[in-house]
Parts: C-alpha cells; sequence; structure tokens
C-alpha cells in the first residue's frame, strides 16, 4: 500500500513533465504568438508614425511624443516638446474615438513638424483600430486607408 501511494505522486509527475515536452515539440519553428489587444485606456501609446512617416528616435531624453487616455476619459501626452491635455468627445460607436480641444504648453522648440503632425492627426481623428500592441488612428468610421497616425503601447515607467 506504501509503495503504491508513492508511486502515484511519481507517475502523475513523469506524465506532466512528458506532456511539457510533448507540447513544446509540436511548436512550429518560428511560429509567432498571438498577442491579445492593449486597452485604449490607461495604457501609454507612442508614436511610430504619423502621415504615413516614420517617427525618427528623439535627440532629447524624455522628448518622445505619446498619448495616454485615463480611464476617466482625459487626454494627456507629448508631441515632442510640448505636452498636451484634454479630453474625449462622447461617442456613441465602440471604435468611434474623438478628442475636444486639447489644450498644449508652448515651449520654443527647434523643430515643431512632428509636433504640428501628430496633433493634427488628433484633431482630425474619428475612429480607431487595436491590433495587438498597435493602436491606429483614421479620420473616418470606415477606418481604411492609411491611418492618421500609428502608436504602439508600453510599459508604463
Amino acid at each position: 500500500m506504501k509503495r503504491t501511494a508513492f508511486l502515484l505522486p511519481c507517475l502523475l509527475l513523469l506524465g506532466a513533465a512528458c506532456q511539457r515536452v510533448t507540447d513544446r515539440a509540436n511548436t512550429a519553428p518560428g511560429a509567432t504568438t498571438v498577442v491579445p489587444d492593449a486597452p485604449l485606456r490607461e495604457t501609454r501609446w507612442v508614436l511610430r508614425q504619423v502621415d504615413g512617416q516614420p517617427i525618427a528616435a528623439p535627440t532629447t531624453p524624455g522628448q518622445e511624443p505619446y498619448l495616454f487616455i485615463s480611464a476617466a476619459g482625459t487626454a494627456e501626452g507629448q508631441g515632442g516638446c510640448n505636452r498636451f491635455r484634454g479630453g474625449l468627445k462622447p461617442v456613441t460607436e465602440d471604435a468611434e474615438l474623438q478628442f475636444a480641444p486639447l489644450m498644449s504648453t508652448r515651449m520654443a522648440c527647434p523643430d515643431l513638424t512632428t509636433e504640428q503632425s501628430f496633433n493634427q492627426a488628433l484633431n482630425n481623428t474619428h475612429a480607431y483600430r487595436i491590433t495587438g500592441n498597435l493602436l491606429l488612428l483614421y479620420p473616418t468610421a470606415e477606418r481604411t486607408g492609411t491611418p492618421l497616425a500609428q502608436l504602439e503601447a508600453v510599459n508604463l515607467p
């Protein structure tokens, strides 16, 4: 009886170990893992493209353009040099997203091209799509064509 009580847990552990090896062996090389969609709110969205153009890494630390939408429905972020803050307009559809007028600081900056394009994209946004860790902003509810901006979810500091 004691021998059986000892063997049963050993056999279960051995079976579990074999199952794990079998699972790894059945994983196709180069297979991609499905990434769940990041939530729109309470996520730091870093600007990666605007008007179809990639965004260069900032030369000054802490000047990375980003957007953060709080659970309460406020939007804030940075355009590259200046910070902005505002709210969201009420929406009727799930994929609809519109920003209320965004207030911004007005610091003197050497180049405002990215900041102005990002601000214009936010002002023209009417819909969005999240695919994995990418947020795409669109000017129309159809969400087709080149997005106004593409942002990537990053961990909050």
